[in-house]
């Protein structure tokens, strides 16, 4: 518990991270409270698109891709939480290295690229770390949290950035961009004898709209490796903490234990632990001595169960441990 209250007070970003079904959704929104409530400013944004932040923020009507104030009765601080929106993330990543506007809308409006924002693989995982970046350096927050998907999709938005630099020195890319760079025009993809082979496997309107999204692009490929750099060193930042949550049960520590493997081989450590689904004994007995208790002494000595479990339950939640 020091550990992580610790964590909560210093750290910038808090990457919570696991398997599926485990309880991260709702530890992370717990480190965001607890910080609020220790007078920090915290947002909590999640890259999994379910309802789950939402519902254990008791927000009602949902999450947008725009943080929103979350009222909290304790405290000086501030909550906020969001919910990733990879297209709209992309598109406000496009603006912000296009030259100008017209280029920008351009890119918006080509289908390839409206394609590759909604569906391509590792996209949303790029954006996360888009967003991740964005909110770090948003003056209204001091503490980012950050609630990944499942660990296997955590991986890629780890390795989103590297992912991406390696795409802008890879030769397919290169050969899109070869035209704007050279000064040529770009012409039908019938025409370039390459070009054409590869129109045979995805269809010569598909490599058309991909070849005019790659002239459109020109320009602004150091401005998204620049981009995917900071990203890179901000994970790695001595600000920058890991809180692996797992469940005491074999395939979620199996999982845990992978995932821990999977960090530290890319450089990055786990802070804290959390093993979530624990319950704590509230006295000596099984709970069917309790229930006996209970009947025999009545509601005098269930009122006093009650009590004790709230207020273990209270300090659990203060210190980020309760899912």
């Amino acid at each position: 518990m020091t550990a992580l209250t610790e964590l909560v007070a210093d750290a910038s970003v808090v990457v919570c991270c696991g398997s599926g079904g485990v309880g991260k959704t709702t530890t992370a929104a717990t480190i965001g409270l607890h910080a609020a409530r220790a007078g920090r400013r915290a947002v909590v944004v999640t890259i999994d698109p379910a309802k789950r932040l939402a519902d254990a923020l008791g927000l009602s009507d949902g999450l947008t891709g725009e943080p929103q104030r979350v009222p909290i009765e304790v405290g000086d601080g501030e909550l906020w939480a969001m919910m990733l929106d990879a297209p709209a993330m992309f598109e406000r990543v496009v603006r912000a290295n296009a030259t100008d506007d017209e280029q920008a809308d351009r890119i918006v409006a080509n289908r390839f690229y409206r394609n590759m924002a909604s569906a391509l693989s590792g996209t949303q995982e790029y954006m996360a770390s888009e967003a991740l970046h964005e909110l770090h350096g948003d003056d209204r927050f001091d503490l980012v949290v950050v609630d990944t998907p499942p660990s296997r999709n955590a991986i890629e938005f780890l390795d989103a950035p590297s992912v991406l630099t390696r795409f802008l020195d890879h030769k397919v890319f290169k050969l899109m961009m070869m035209p704007t760079r050279t000064g040529l025009k770009v012409v039908t993809a019938v025409t370039q004898p390459m070009l054409k082979l590869i129109g045979r496997v995805v269809g010569t309107d598909v490599l058309s709209d991909s070849v005019a999204f790659f002239h459109a692009f020109s320009g602004m490929e150091s401005g998204f490796r620049d981009r995917a750099d900071a990203v890179a060193d901000l994970l790695r930042a001595n600000e920058t903490e890991f809180v692996l949550v797992t469940a005491p049960q074999r395939d979620a520590l199996a999982e845990a234990a992978w995932f821990g493997h999977e960090l530290d081989q890319r450089g990055f450590g786990v802070a804290v632990t959390v093993v979530n689904r624990t319950h704590p004994v509230f006295g000596e007995g099984t709970s069917a001595d309790a229930a006996a208790k209970a009947r025999n002494k009545g509601a005098a000595a269930t009122g006093e169960i009650s009590i004790d479990a709230e207020t273990t339950m209270y300090t659990m939640s203060e210190a980020g441990l309760m899912a």
